[in-house]
């Protein structure tokens, strides 16, 4: 048991080579990270933007935030011009409902006139322009008259001319005379009714009118009717 001992012999070459050696994948691994990490320097220096200094970064985030605030100005203005869109439409859209109503109430007045004049009596001395009604009223020394109008041949615009009403009557004396009242002027389409009074002498009582149709003052004739006055 204590016998003499034998030496133990160390190989130093060995003992180096287990030190100095190291796996090829811790090589791999440290050179890939390297790479990577001279990837990312190249990357970041030449192909991303530039970094931003302190004061830039400040500006940036005012221009940032003054852009937030004019979208949310333009967003509030977009949303009120599209109820004033709005408003505009249902206006429109009620204009033309009362434009449509007018249209057919119009219309009806047309019809109901036409029917009216059909039912006048003729004007027994025709003419371009025909005088198939009309109808008087005094008040005071003021003449009223109510006259229906009809065109027989009316083509285009309406046909302009002057009325006078050459009034026979009797004076504040007594007297048998005739008063020429007017002129007004008168334009004729299809048809025209005119109302309106006109002065007469103080004391004046009218007994009949003769109405006449000019195309102008003094000069042809249109139309001519005699009517009493009532």
């Amino acid at each position: 048991m204590f016998g003499r001992s034998k030496p133990v012999v160390f190989d130093r070459y060995e003992s180096r080579r287990s030190r100095r050696m190291i796996p090829n994948w811790l090589w791999l691994l440290l050179f890939g990270a390297a790479i990577g990490a001279g990837a990312f320097f190249y990357v970041q220096q030449e192909l991303m933007p530039p970094r931003l200094s302190a004061d830039e970064s400040i500006r940036l985030r005012a221009a940032l935030d003054g852009a937030d605030q004019e979208r949310s100005r333009l967003a509030a203005e977009l949303d009120q011009a599209t109820h004033v869109l709005a408003d505009a439409l249902a206006k429109h859209d009620r204009l033309s409902d009362e434009l449509a109503a007018s249209q057919r109430h119009l219309g009806q007045q047309r019809d109901d006139i036409e029917a009216l004049l059909a039912t006048l009596s003729p004007d027994p001395r025709g003419g371009a322009i025909e005088i198939r009604a009309a109808r008087f009223s005094l008040d005071g020394d003021n003449l009223g008259y109510d006259i229906v109008f009809t065109r027989p041949q009316a083509q285009g615009a309406p046909l302009a001319g002057v009325l006078q009403l050459l009034v026979a009557g009797k004076t504040a004396g007594g007297s048998e005379t005739t008063v020429t009242l007017g002129p007004v002027g008168v334009k004729v389409g299809e048809y025209a009714i005119a109302h309106g009074s006109l002065p007469m002498p103080a004391g004046f009582v009218p007994r009949q009118a003769s109405l006449r149709v000019l195309d102008r003052l003094g000069g042809k004739q249109l139309g001519m009717r005699v009517i009493n006055v009532q």
